[in-house]
């Protein structure tokens, strides 16, 4: 069981989120903006969907506003189909994002898949090129100072990392990762290891290659 939190301006879809995932038993909480959701809980979720386009605050601005405060997965839920719109969206600190419309057993699956991350169990901590990754808090760090990288670009981080020296392709990083398949997995992957390299760049470091024609490695 999870606590999630909902925010979306169409009635419709919140009921429609809220049955869906109350049948796997999890609480779910749902806002028609942004401007209802009580900042000072958010700790309480273990997950947070959020529309891309509501009146007000709309969901990049408030997933920006917001990420410093959670660690969760965040996902978006939009229509936009433009890819300049996706890589906004996950440069705003999201984890990843669920095409409208959807079905119930789609949002239900992806849902359950990113919970399973958050609950995998990792005993130990290890260092490689540089980088301490703690498997078990799901955090990189250098030099003592901790790498700001969402739950996402963490795990693409830590399964490079685990097989530095071997090349992936961005299908193959996708799947491991995410466990799920999407047309727009390449998109999202790409735009994922662009934030992880600005993130390394802060501290003079570049581990991801890249390797034309294939993939990513770790070097």
């Amino acid at each position: 069981m999870a606590y999630i939190l909902a925010v979306d301006d169409d009635k419709a879809i919140l009921a429609l989120i809220r049955r869906a995932l109350e049948k796997d038993g999890h609480t779910v909480t749902v806002c028609e903006s942004a401007g209802e959701v009580d900042t000072l809980f958010l700790s309480r979720y273990d997950l947070i969907l959020l529309d891309i386009m509501m009146p007000g605050t709309d969901g990049i601005s408030f997933c920006r506003d917001i990420r410093s405060q959670v660690d969760c997965p965040l996902l978006f839920l939009t229509a936009r189909t433009d890819e300049s719109s996706i890589m906004n969206a996950l440069g705003s600190g999201a984890d990843d994002y669920i095409m409208k419309p959807f079905g119930i057993g789609e949002l239900r699956a992806r849902v359950q898949a990113h919970l399973r991350r958050e609950k995998r169990e990792k005993k130990n901590a290890v260092q490689i090129s540089g980088v301490l990754f703690d498997l078990a808090g799901k955090q990189a760090e250098i030099e003592n100072h901790l790498v700001p990288l969402t739950k996402s670009e963490y795990e693409i981080s830590e399964y490079l990392a685990l097989n530095h020296g071997q090349v992936f392709s961005k299908e193959q990083v996708f799947e491991k990762v995410f466990g799920y398949e999407r047309d727009s997995d390449v998109t999202a992957i790409t735009e994922h290891v662009k934030n992880i390299r600005a993130k390394f760049a802060e501290y003079k470091m570049n581990p991801i290659e890249t390797v034309w024609g294939i993939g990513y490695k770790w070097k």
